[in-house]
């Protein structure tokens, strides 16, 4: 290993430099790394990816929202559940589109990879006094 770079930066410095990014990294909150604009454009495009169905039951779910928790709700939390619910609609029209038939089994179950014995009532272990 070369000795000039070795120099540049110890284990002790890089160990530093990296907790200080990483504490940083959990302390600024990803919106605010982001433009406002790409923001913007990401939830029009978002807005117009959804079909009239899709809009009318993304609006009937945040309505509903509204309805049971509205009063506990302040403009930035009713704007936030409202960008979460049209954000939510295209993920399930997609779900809904897949076939399903009742004769279809699960996608994923238990298997044990490995059989193993059981052991017999009869070796139950006995205390000794």
């Amino acid at each position: 290993m070369n000795k000039n770079v070795a120099s540049l930066l110890s284990r002790r410095q890089f160990a530093r430099r990296a907790t200080v990014l990483s504490a940083s990294a959990a302390i600024v909150p990803g919106a605010a790394l982001l433009p406002d604009a790409l923001t913007a454009s990401q939830d029009a495009a978002n807005t117009t990816q959804l079909s009239p169905e899709g809009r009318l039951e993304a609006d009937s779910r945040y309505r509903q929202i509204l309805g049971l928790y509205g009063d506990r709700l302040d403009d930035a939390q009713k704007a936030h559940i409202k960008k979460m619910c049209e954000e939510l609609q295209p993920t399930l029209e997609k779900i809904r589109k897949y076939k399903l038939e009742n004769g279809n089994a699960p996608a994923l179950y238990l298997k044990p990879l490995v059989e193993r014995e059981q052991k017999p009532p009869s070796a139950v272990a006995v205390k000794k006094p």
